[in-house]
């Protein structure tokens, strides 16, 4: 663990110096095409970097924040576009903006919303830590469905705790105030509601400059079929980019079962769409929030792709989780003593 640790922080700091070029040369290009070429030469790297570490949890890190989402900002920052073109005043804020998944706060609806997540997080903090890690030790008694349910939950708690650590970290550090990067996806009513206003909110905003808006430029038939195309091909990209994140996981040939998840739950969500804004069904047939809800989750979960949890990825996950709180926990202790013996 110490040598992928080591190889974990040389990652980072290469994509720190990378990011840095991009800040003080990029802007400099004035031909778009030359712009475009000078980050791509980064971007290429940021999809190389996961491949240097085989621990699930960093690996991920790596995919999820380099490879994903500094690639897709990197790209809009070249065509002047994006959240790297308008918010960085200076290359701290730069690369802190384009190396986490952080988004200025615009609305001030969120406030409220923001009190009650602060001590919210405690909650889910113990339940992840005190009562779903300690489950685990009786796996080989537990139902496969029960078992896939506490996969997923552990899956959706361990990320937006790490995501809100380093969102606070950030928002010290900064001084700014940053939208949260999940919005309680467990109350979502619909598919549109739980994908496009809850979930990961960060993917669903970085791909909507690149994806989601240009549709609209195409006129297909009216904006409403626009909008619809637009909503489809959002979540294909997203289940490409799925596919190449298990694919860094994994190291195996991909099956394409999370693309195809995907592509299911942005036809349905289209569907949601149109139905709703053609029937008016919602107005005049209003559903119980709580049923809506039992549904919509129980849909994701459901068609949850059975590839991570047949090749074993699940697994190897919560053993990793409980071997770095176990990891840390004796680093800690050491630093502790070290300190209190003077």
């Amino acid at each position: 663990m110490e040598e992928e640790l080591k190889i974990f922080i040389l990652v980072w700091f290469s994509a720190i110096i990378s990011v840095t070029y991009c800040y003080y040369f990029t802007p400099k290009i004035k031909t778009r095409f030359i712009r475009l070429v000078s980050v791509l030469r980064v971007c290429a790297l940021f999809l190389v970097l996961p491949m240097f570490l085989t621990t699930i949890h960093f690996s991920f890190t790596i995919a999820f924040f380099l490879s994903g989402l500094v690639v897709a900002k990197l790209i809009l920052f070249a065509f002047e576009k994006g959240p790297l073109f308008l918010v960085p005043p200076n290359v701290f804020h730069f690369i802190c903006f384009a190396c986490f998944p952080i988004k200025l706060q615009k609305s001030t609806n969120l406030e409220n919303h923001n009190h009650f997540h602060k001590w919210f997080f405690t909650v889910k903090f113990f339940i992840l830590s005190a009562l779903l890690l300690q489950v685990y030790d009786y796996r080989q008694y537990l139902p496969p469905i029960f078992l896939l349910g506490l996969y997923s939950l552990h899956l959706y708690l361990e990320l937006e705790i790490s995501l809100t650590l380093i969102k606070f970290l950030v928002t010290v550090t900064l001084g700014c105030d940053l939208e949260a990067q999940f919005n309680e996806p467990y109350l979502a009513t619909s598919l549109h509601d739980f994908w496009g206003h809850r979930w990961n909110l960060m993917v669903s905003e970085t791909l909507k400059l690149p994806v989601y808006l240009p549709i609209g430029k195409w006129r297909v038939n009216s904006s409403e079929w626009d909008m619809l195309l637009g909503i489809f091909a959002t979540f294909l990209v997203s289940g490409v980019a799925h596919e190449i994140m298990f694919f860094y996981l994994m190291r195996e040939k991909p099956t394409w079962e999370v693309s195809w998840f995907f592509v299911l739950h942005g036809v349905c969500t289209a569907a949601e769409v149109a139905v709703k804004r053609k029937t008016k069904l919602v107005q005049r047939w209003p559903v119980n929030p709580a049923v809506s809800r039992l549904v919509t989750v129980g849909f994701v979960f459901v068609f949850f792709p059975p590839q991570p949890v047949r090749n074993g990825l699940m697994e190897r996950f919560t053993s990793e989780t409980l071997f770095l709180i176990n990891f840390f926990k004796h680093k800690v202790l050491i630093l502790l003593g070290f300190f209190t013996s003077f």
